[in-house]
């Protein structure tokens, strides 16, 4: 029987481990999580989702604090169009956030960087050019572009001298979808290094409707495989989504998959930047404590805890400190639907919001939980203690059982 060690991702001569983490954020894919996962000879990948917030928790700026000051006078105006990101401390950050993490890394793998379209920032085209070219001139390996389709975005950095250097990958959910891409990026005359596929099972954000659970991840894989054979276009795929063990992640790739994506089970891991207090919640969940809703300002459909603390809470928006949601007329659905809760209930201390949620504010407490599908299996990935906790586990552990375990097995910890 095959494990995922028989076989091996390729770019070019470089090959690697079929195994690639994603980028999870708010900095719960934490630089050394995608360092430990690098240095085992796969693919780790941080994320660049806030990552003014995350520079000041890993570096001690003070970008929250000083745009919070310079915007303090707009706290209580619904109108947040004056807003604005300095492109330059943002440009400094994402130095800082990569680039740090490039120094440090070892091992032969890679690491690659998350990037959101979807956290448009006030100014969706230029912030995002700033993150793309810096992470670039600091030196990652590869972007995987999420959270959208980024029609545009090859076009953005297309002048930048590593744009052909570096690994370049999108995130699709569908055959539509990567067609779309492919169409609208091809005057950049620069195919994807990678495409990941991105199934219904998958944590966080879908590239679905509410309709998820008719979709397949095996079934959108093929279609997508057959397609590229038939369309001579030589892209290595990499499903993601419910890919739980080893054995989940052979049959992938004995069906042509390049590598897999996987998340769910490094959210229990030391490297992880979730408080083991969350990590606790992860392990007691039951299959009935997961949800698909549509609380995220997004628009997309999002997977999480029923008991999520984010789930209801009506926080004032905390856009002038943070505001990476803002689309570029300084709006956000959840600051409409917070300003029809006060309206509705006028003189109230604390109102509840039940449809929408301050992304920002509580992916940045870790207080969103949002989760794969099958969260509700990672008690059974570990040990349970007489105090009823579960022990955390290290990212090389749960690497080490994907890459090398068989027969759906999965190894407890020592």
């Amino acid at each position: 029987m095959k494990r995922v060690d028989d076989f091996r991702l390729r770019f070019g001569k470089q090959e690697l481990v079929p195994i690639v983490v994603g980028g999870m954020g708010v900095d719960i894919s934490t630089a050394d999580l995608a360092l430990e996962v690098a240095r085992l000879g796969g693919i780790g990948h941080i994320s660049d989702a806030m990552v003014k917030t995350v520079a000041d928790r890993r570096f001690n700026t003070k970008y929250v604090k000083e745009k919070l000051k310079l915007y303090k006078y707009n706290v209580e105006n619904p109108d947040k169009s004056v807003v604005q990101f300095d492109l330059g401390q943002l440009a400094e950050a994402t130095r800082l956030h990569v680039g740090k993490t490039m120094e440090a890394k070892k091992g032969p793998g890679m690491i690659f960087v998350n990037c959101m379209e979807k956290l448009t920032m006030n100014a969706p085209k230029e912030t995002l050019r700033v993150r793309l070219a810096t992470a670039l001139d600091a030196g990652v390996d590869g972007i995987t572009l999420a959270a959208g389709l980024h029609l545009g975005s090859f076009a953005l950095i297309e002048d930048h001298p590593r744009f052909r250097d570096a690994k370049l990958g999108i995130i699709v959910s569908s055959l539509r979808a990567l067609q779309l891409f492919l169409r609208k990026s091809a005057r950049t005359n620069r195919l994807p290094d990678y495409v990941v596929v991105e199934g219904p099972l998958a944590g966080g954000h879908l590239g679905f409707g509410m309709d998820w659970a008719q979709y397949d991840l095996a079934t959108i894989v093929a279609e997508i495989h057959a397609w590229l054979i038939a369309e001579k276009l030589d892209i290595p795929l990499i499903p993601a989504g419910g890919i739980f063990t080893g054995s989940d992640a052979v049959s992938f790739l004995e069906n042509g998959a390049a590598a897999v994506q996987v998340a769910t089970r490094f959210t229990v891991t030391t490297e992880c930047g979730l408080p083991e207090k969350v990590q606790q919640e992860y392990f007691r969940a039951s299959e009935e404590n997961i949800v698909v809703n549509q609380v995220s300002p997004t628009g997309y459909p999002m997977r999480m805890l029923t008991n999520s603390p984010a789930i209801g809470s009506g926080i004032r928006p905390n856009c002038e400190a943070y505001g990476y949601l803002l689309d570029a007329n300084g709006s956000c659905a959840y600051i409409q639907a917070y300003n029809r809760e006060v309206a509705a209930h006028p003189g109230a201390k604390r109102v509840s919001v039940m449809d929408k949620t301050c992304l920002c504010t509580h992916m940045r407490n870790f207080d969103c939980w949002t989760c794969g599908h099958y969260t509700y299996r990672l008690k059974d990935t570990t040990r349970k203690a007489e105090d009823g906790s579960y022990q955390i586990l290290s990212a090389e552990h749960v690497f080490n059982d994907y890459q090398f375990s068989t027969d759906n097995k999965i190894a407890l910890p020592d």
